[in-house]
């Protein structure tokens, strides 16, 4: 084997074995070549190399979201640290594993006018589970250096070990991004045939996952006398919670449980679709929803009108279920439960009882009435963003991972049922287009389930650059709804018929994908109507020799409308 020839190189590649780290993300570089080296001649390791560094960071994304464990990123010195920014974020908000490695300059290099140099220290201090800065590490000429020299090199080591472990260990325990900054001196691509590296280990502590029916008793008394519960789950993993809990939540006749598009839950009594039962209540309406108590679990919520309600209409308790972190979203929270919702649930539910209440039926009722609308307004709209969506996700089945853009196209596709057997992300963290096409891409490798990507014209064409590798699967597939701009503004407030508009809000465009999908070699398919998408759809999601991807065209000045009528008209 071939080792880089600088000790703090092998010490970062060994300890990263050492934690269960086998994915690596590289961007090519020269200051971070000790690292490639290493990664790349690593056995145990598999490394990509993505040469845009925001593209590869949620790529990286992409497969710890699915692994579900830290993945590794590499990259040079200078602005290249700089695009992980989006991506770290987003993994920050959404407790996603990711250790950014970066080379960097000496410490006496930085701010003298040298090339490809910027302050890396501290870099994504606002948006970091930990920041490590090594030292740099100077490789002795021959063995009879200076003792005191050979002593400075051995505290620069140890130094640089403990700072490694911490940030590893530290990724694993709050399932968070950490950054690990490495100064190198030159020469950078010198190799060894043996490791000189036998780096200290040190395991991470992770929390013990458990709480006693004794500390839960007050608040299984409260449970047990609410007769108006509300359950509210956010983004959440498929299969990770137990079918016998919520079962029992959904026949609980004081329960309702509100899932999202990606809370990957499912039950008949579930409300899947929270904007069509409470986008048109009047205030009589909302008090009789108010909830007495809210348990929450899960990640970000997509939903702005359940947000509005909770913060207006308060229940009295609001407890939250999760290992790390506790949001305060609805300005209400009493408790925090650091635990993952299995365990929770494993504990509290075998001591909850069924309460008598209408709360549940009168509730089911208003759903069933407000989805017979639904579909007699789908018979009978036009063509456009909210019929092209009905047309997409009816019939669409599992095994599938269904990944999901931001803006509209999460928003849209949260006023569908979708068939259980999906598997259902989105980047909910910071809630931005950039990076969906690449996480998507990224998730697709790791997961090796046919995915289709669903994205608007805005975020494909933002992060074309997503499909400049030779990584993406056979069996992914793309759409892109193509409505000439960012349709979102034309729904949200804002005066449309402005002379800067077009131009500094809905920014419109007449381009399509047909020309990248002929640069990147996917197959290429289009409809401007109901009757094209119909032929389409049914090409697109035939095997192809590589993946696909599916244009669909709408109408600009039509969708949102189209959607805000909507509301009135399930009323």
């Amino acid at each position: 084997m071939k080792y880089p020839k600088i000790p703090v190189a092998q010490t970062i590649v060994s300890l990263c074995l050492t934690k269960g780290i086998q994915q690596v993300v590289i961007s090519p570089g020269s200051r971070n070549a000790p690292l490639t080296i290493g990664f790349a001649n690593e056995p145990e390791m598999k490394t990509y190399s993505i040469v845009d560094e925001r593209c590869a960071a949620f790529f990286a994304l992409g497969i710890a979201q699915q692994l579900q464990r830290p993945v590794a990123l590499v990259c040079t010195s200078g602005s290249a640290l700089l695009n992980y920014y989006p991506a770290i974020a987003e993994a920050y908000y959404s407790d996603i594993p990711l250790v950014v490695i970066s080379a960097d300059r000496p410490i006496e290099r930085i701010d003298i006018g040298d090339g490809q140099t910027i302050r890396q220290k501290n870099v994504f201090k606002n948006h970091i589970c930990y920041s490590a800065n090594l030292y740099s590490e100077v490789v002795p000429k021959n063995t009879i250096e200076d003792p005191s020299v050979l002593q400075k090199i051995r505290e620069s080591r140890r130094h640089n070990e403990q700072e490694i472990n911490k940030a590893l260990n530290t990724a694993l325990e709050k399932s968070g991004p950490v950054h690990i900054n490495v100064p190198f001196y030159e020469p950078l691509y010198d190799i060894v045939p043996v490791p000189q590296s036998e780096p200290l280990v040190i395991n991470p502590r992770l929390p013990d996952q458990e709480i006693t029916v004794d500390e839960l008793q007050p608040f299984t008394k409260k449970w047990n006398q609410a007769s108006r519960k509300m359950v509210l789950v956010g983004v959440n993993y498929p299969h990770s919670i137990s079918q016998k809990w919520l079962d029992q939540l959904a026949n609980d006749p004081s329960v309702i449980v509100f899932t999202e598009t990606t809370s990957n839950l499912h039950h008949p009594n579930f409300f899947h679709r929270i904007d069509n039962l409470i986008g048109s209540l009047d205030e009589a309406g909302f008090n009789a929803l108010q909830p007495e108590l809210l348990l929450t679990f899960g990640g970000m919520v997509v939903s702005k009108k359940i947000k509005n309600f909770l913060r207006q209409y308060q229940p009295k308790e609001h407890w939250h279920v999760d290992p790390i972190k506790a949001y305060d979203t609805y300005f209400c929270l009493n408790r925090h439960f650091e635990l993952d919702p299995e365990t929770f649930f494993s504990t509290f539910m075998p001591h909850t009882q069924h309460v008598s209440s209408t709360y549940q039926s009168e509730w089911l009722a208003v759903r069933e009435h407000r989805n017979t609308k639904h579909e007699h307004y789908l018979q009978q709209i036009p063509w456009s963003d909210m019929k092209a969506f009905d047309m997409i996700l009816s019939g669409l089945e599992g095994p599938l991972q269904l990944q999901l853009s931001n803006s509209s196209t999460v928003r849209y596709a949260q006023l569908f049922t979708l068939d259980k057997d999906l598997e259902v992300y989105c980047n909910r963290g910071t809630s931005g287009i950039d990076g969906s096409t690449s996480t998507a891409i990224g998730a697709a490798i790791a997961n090796r389930a046919p995915t289709l990507l669903i994205t608007g014209d805005l975020g494909f064409l933002y992060d074309s650059n997503a499909l400049w590798n030779d990584y993406i699967p056979k069996n992914f597939k793309i759409i892109v709804i193509n409505n000439g701009g960012g349709g979102i503004f034309r729904i949200l407030p804002g005066d449309k018929d402005s002379p800067y508009f077009d131009t500094y809000f809905e920014t419109t465009h007449h381009l399509t994908a047909e020309h990248l999908c002929r640069m990147f070699n996917f197959t290429y398919f289009k409809a401007e109507d109901a009757k094209e998408f119909a032929f389409a759809k049914a090409a697109f999601f035939d095997d192809h020799e590589g993946p696909a991807l599916l244009e669909v065209f709408t109408p600009r000045t039509v969708n949102d409308r189209i959607l805000l009528d909507y509301f009135d008209f399930i009323q």
